[in-house]
């Protein structure tokens, strides 16, 4: 029983409420559906591997920014500096994605070198058997080539820990990282300006300077 004053339950249960439901009894049969389109897509595309490379970004957020995942595609800087056409990387199953911006130097060069990884190991058929291009792969690797996950060959490994945990010193206690933080961040603020008054100071000098005779 409800304690206290409090109103007297009164549920309506008797109203239509079915369409409302949605069900899935069906999730076996789709599991089994999707594993069965899968493999009938690898005998379609063999022996090209069935999913495509795809960059190593940062997640989003400071919670989850030192974790390291798959991204969507490599920047037009990365391909570059790979020495990879754009247009050329999207038929040999590398992922573009021109709206990305590199923002550090460290994630540019991860990024070439898994490009260069993935260059080495890249088997290219030729389209016509009997007249290749320069660019296609020598027929003694193309005879040996097999079907291979990219998540495999080229895996996305989670990065070591930049710091490891230390105990505090004696210098540690003496200073204050939240100044330093402030410090430094009023530098950056008031460069601009420091630089205009110093500029302004020089000239000022320069005309009270009196001429030589």
């Amino acid at each position: 029983m409800p304690r206290h004053n409090n109103v007297i339950a009164n549920a309506h249960f008797h109203k239509d409420w079915q369409h409302l439901v949605r069900t899935w009894f069906d999730q076996p049969g789709q599991k089994k559906s999707r594993r069965q389109a899968r493999t009938a897509k690898a005998v379609k595309v063999a022996p090209r591997p069935v999913d495509t490379l795809r960059p190593i970004v940062h997640a989003q957020t400071f919670r989850y920014h030192t974790k390291i995942r798959g991204g969507r595609g490599f920047t037009l800087e990365e391909l570059k500096e790979a020495k990879i056409n754009p247009k050329f990387a999207q038929t040999i199953g590398i992922c573009v994605d021109h709206r990305r911006v590199n923002r550090s130097l460290e994630s540019l060069q991860a990024n070439v070198q898994r490009l260069k990884e993935y260059k080495s190991k890249l088997v290219l058929f030729p389209r016509k058997t009997k007249a290749p291009k320069k660019a296609d792969s020598p027929a003694e690797l193309t005879s040996k080539a097999t079907q291979v996950a990219l998540s495999a060959a080229v895996p996305v490994r989670q990065g070591p820990a930049h710091f490891k945990a230390r105990a505090i010193t004696a210098e540690d206690t003496k200073r204050s990282v939240y100044n330093i933080l402030r410090v430094a961040r009023a530098d950056a603020r008031m460069r601009g300006i420091r630089e205009k008054k110093k500029r302004e100071a020089a000239e000022e000098a320069k005309d009270k300077k009196p001429a030589k005779e």
